[in-house]
């Protein structure tokens, strides 16, 4: 079983509890609030009791519909954190005299991988961890090997972040199959999010890639 599936469902889990927490945490203190007005409203007549009750039914709108402004520090907060674990990484390998950990980079307009025999698997699950490269070069630059962001990802990071906390649906990425190991074509951001979220799989639309007359490399950048 791939390491991912095994111990990416204890992040997620730990994901999940923190997230529920604090949702939690912010519940309670709009229902206190709101009993704190219901009691004022009743007590009072008038405008203020009308006044009160407006505002009653604010808060519990309030606490049953989550606000966007709070998706998107969340998600802020989530992305700078990743941000600045790449940086501590970056310096301690610096430290140690070796160059940033960075995706592998397969051109598959040139060399074997431009003339493999090409295999559709159609769309289904993968490891996460499997991925270890990139088609694009720049894109090697952006996000590091464990799929972190690099500062300029921000907007589309936060945006597609936001949207798997709501559960929205994402199209499947795109790969290579290289051996046992993944190629992002398309997609790059979706997997940095999705491991921020503790997903141990991502859904993929896979192609095989082939050498003619002998087996797939072991790493996608073995000559």
């Amino acid at each position: 079983m791939p390491h991912a599936l095994r111990s990416h469902p204890f992040r997620a889990a730990g994901h999940l509890a923190g997230t529920l927490g604090r949702r939690a945490a912010r519940r309670r203190g709009r229902l206190a609030w709101l009993g704190v007005v219901l009691l004022a409203a009743a007590a009072l007549r008038g405008p203020l009791g009308v006044a009160l009750a407006i505002l009653a039914l604010m808060l519990v709108v309030d606490a049953m519909v989550p606000l966007p402004g709070e998706s998107w520090s969340e998600a802020d907060d989530r992305f700078w954190r990743l941000v600045r674990a790449r940086r501590r990484e970056e310096r301690r390998r610096r430290r140690r005299g070796l160059p940033p950990a960075r995706l592998d980079v397969l051109d598959d307009r040139g060399g074997w991988a431009s003339v493999a025999e090409r295999r559709s698997l159609g769309v289904v699950p993968i490891a996460l961890d499997s991925i270890t490269g990139t088609v694009e070069g720049a894109k090697a630059g952006l996000f590091d090997a464990r799929l972190r962001p690099d500062p300029s990802a921000a907007q589309r990071w936060k945006g597609l972040w936001m949207a798997q906390a709501h559960g929205a649906s994402l199209p499947p990425i795109s790969v290579y199959r290289v051996g046992t190991a993944h190629v992002l074509r398309d997609g790059h951001h979706r997997v940095s999010v999705a491991l921020e979220h503790g997903a141990p799989v991502i859904d993929a639309e896979v192609v095989e890639l082939r050498r003619h007359g002998a087996g797939a490399p072991a790493r996608a950048l073995e000559a």
